[in-house]
Parts: structure tokens; C-alpha cells; sequence
């Protein structure tokens, strides 16, 4: 039931600009589950679903911007791999643990973010250029939903 409810959960996400946990759990409800709010908080959390800005500009709930359920584990490695995000400018800096950027760097990379121009990693530090500053604003904002 869980999983079937899950993969209803993400389509459902793919196929409408889903702004809130209520309106979400109101369409699992139409398609015949049974959910409370804090299911549908749990759900949210396992499939790392964030809430990113479309291109109306409004936010909506997002598998990482439309991502597949393969780089569902790319996010899992980049959330357990970076420590902090903060953005000045059109940069991006993320801190990791200890010899952990280069693999989140590459999970970042493989995410195929958009408006990223190119990343750089070292020993702790992901270095991210993004084409603007409100894309560096949205892209930390994303990131630090999935650090979580």
C-alpha cells in the first residue's frame, strides 16, 4: 500500500502544480487513499520531494525538479554527504564533511540542476556557479531542503 501510495504521490506531483501538503493529500484522497496530513509530511520526506519555483513563479512540490526515481539516490548521497549551502552572488558554496565533495559534487552534477553553469570540488567544499542570483537563491534554497 505504502509504495503504491508513494509512486501515486509522485505522479500526481509530475502532473500538477501541487503548491501545498493539503492539496496534495486532497488528490491522493480523490484518487482513493485514505491519508492524513502527517502521512503524506512522512512521504514527502522519504522521497526527498522539495519545494522548488516554477517557471510562473510560484513554488511547487518537485522531485528535485522533475527527477527520476533513479536520482532519487544521488540526492540520498548528497544529503548525506553536505553539511551546510549558502549562496552569495551567483555562487553556491556547500560545505561537506570531511573528504565527502567530490562524490556530493558528482550526485550534484548527475541531479542536472538547472542554471548551473559548472561545480568545482575539493577535500569539504563544493564550489557551484549559477547563471544568476535569484538562481543561486533557488538552488540553495533546494539544496538545503534536501540536507535537511
Amino acid at each position: 500500500m505504502k509504495k503504491e501510495r508513494q509512486s501515486k504521490l509522485l505522479h500526481l506531483i509530475e502532473e500538477f502544480p501541487i503548491e501545498t501538503q493539503e492539496e496534495l493529500q486532497q488528490r491522493l484522497f480523490d484518487a482513493g487513499f485514505d491519508v492524513t496530513q502527517a502521512t503524506v509530511s512522512r512521504d514527502i520526506k522519504e522521497l526527498r520531494i522539495v519545494k522548488m519555483l516554477d517557471g510562473n513563479g510560484v513554488y511547487r512540490y518537485a522531485v528535485n525538479g522533475g527527477a527520476s526515481s533513479k536520482s532519487i539516490k544521488y540526492i540520498d548521497m548528497f544529503a548525506h554527504s553536505a553539511v551546510s549551502v549558502a549562496y552569495s552572488m551567483n555562487d553556491v558554496v556547500i560545505k561537506c564533511h570531511p573528504g565527502m565533495a567530490q562524490g556530493a559534487c558528482a550526485s550534484l552534477d548527475m541531479m542536472k540542476c538547472e542554471n548551473v553553469l559548472g561545480t568545482l570540488a575539493g577535500d569539504d567544499t563544493i564550489f557551484v556557479i549559477t547563471k544568476t542570483e535569484k538562481d543561486a537563491a533557488s538552488l540553495c534554497e533546494m539544496l538545503q531542503e534536501i540536507i535537511k
